[in-house]
């Protein structure tokens, strides 16, 4: 099911055979998928944490409220908070899931949708303030919640048939830890069909059961409440990326130098640094396989080579995008939704559909800056 594939590019750049050495504003249309088009009516039923349909589209900006405690006087009793206590930091918020829905059909990525006030939606929020004229915090204030509402007023939820395509599999159950154990599957495909949902709609999968509770998501023919993401392209070709280390960002630019689109990135670590200067694209290789290999790495302590088997949960993603420093690419990850927060053996880690857009844009040649 999962084939290594090369683009035509990447073969005639270079002989890769079956094995990557590896550091580990468009138009938005409805997602439109082979197995349906999630354009339906987005069902009405009681959702987890207090949320709802309606409550998600019509949310305005509302922040969490301080906890705060008036002092008291000389001789006054202490009183208990006027305040109702701050909702709990990993708790979604109904604004937040549809900022985060309208900044996945924009060129300004939030990475995985999680309703949360996280890293990778502060990186996208400052992307959009950047380009809005808003003062660019990294914060999602009553401004810029006006200004991105504005410029997109769609349902931000929409309904989705899960079809029989959705439930066929192959899943293979729990995600060994080791590269060992991974290099024994024949593929490195989703765990669950509720796993494999979560990817196709951008969204992280403690949202979609909270957005659809008790839903079975192995069972063809339920309709369940998804985001109304965009799988449209980039608007033009890609001709220079920048990579900002420094904000965590991977930027794609065009011919005129007219910004495409910016994405949360995962960019090396403090033991394994990511390059500094400039690079160029090479090539891409599309459901690449892994290959551990310890003569050629400078992480991890194996003693052997070896080869992880292509699918979305290999530890490159779907898609690797080749550098032209050896080992060094920009590719995809099994965990969208740490993006921002976990380090990388040097590499640029971005979600898998982040990758794949920008992977579809690109040639060999094109300008890879590291700043």
């Amino acid at each position: 099911m999962y084939r290594l594939r090369f683009s035509p590019a990447l073969v005639s750049a270079l002989a890769l055979g079956a094995a990557l050495s590896a550091c580990g504003s468009p138009e938005p249309e409805p997602i439109s998928t082979d197995g349906g088009v999630a354009s339906v009516a987005a069902p009405e039923r009681p959702m987890a944490n207090g949320l709802s349909v309606q409550a998600i589209e019509q949310a305005g900006f509302a922040p969490p409220q301080a906890q705060t405690q008036p002092q008291p006087q000389p001789g006054q009793a202490t009183t208990a908070p006027t305040t109702p206590p701050q909702p709990a930091a990993d708790m979604p918020r109904a604004d937040l899931i549809r900022a985060q829905i309208l900044l996945d059909r924009s060129p300004w990525s939030p990475g995985a949708i999680d309703g949360l006030d996280g890293v990778a939606m502060k990186r996208a929020v400052k992307a959009f303030q950047t380009a809005s004229g808003v003062t660019a915090t990294g914060e999602l204030d009553a401004a810029t919640f006006a200004k991105l509402i504005g410029s997109d007023d769609r349902p931000v939820l929409s309904g989705y048939q899960i079809t029989a395509q959705d439930v066929a599999g192959p899943f293979i159950g729990a995600l060994p830890e080791t590269t060992e154990a991974k290099a024994q599957l024949p593929a490195l495909g989703f765990t669950t069909a509720r796993e494999a949902l979560a990817e196709k709609f951008h969204i992280t999968e403690a949202l979609l059961e909270a957005l659809n509770p008790g839903v079975d998501f192995a069972r063809a023919g339920q309709t369940i409440v998804v985001p109304a993401i965009s799988t449209a392209p980039l608007s033009a070709e890609v001709a220079r990326i920048e990579v900002n280390k420094a904000e965590g960002t991977v930027s794609a630019f065009d011919a005129s130098d007219r910004l495409l689109a910016v994405y949360p990135a995962t960019i090396g670590s403090e033991e394994r640094p990511a390059p500094s200067g400039d690079l160029k694209v090479v090539g891409v290789a599309n459901e690449p396989d892994y290959t551990y290999d310890p003569t050629r790495l400078t992480y991890g302590n194996g003693k052997e080579k070896l080869v992880v088997a292509p699918g979305p949960n290999n530890p490159v993603g779907t898609v690797w995008i080749d550098l032209s420093r050896d080992t060094y690419g920009i590719h995809g990850t099994p965990e969208p939704q740490e993006i921002g927060k976990t380090a990388s053996n040097g590499c640029v880690r971005l979600t898998n559909w982040d990758a794949e857009q920008l992977a579809a844009a690109v040639k060999p040649g094109v300008d890879v800056k590291f700043i």
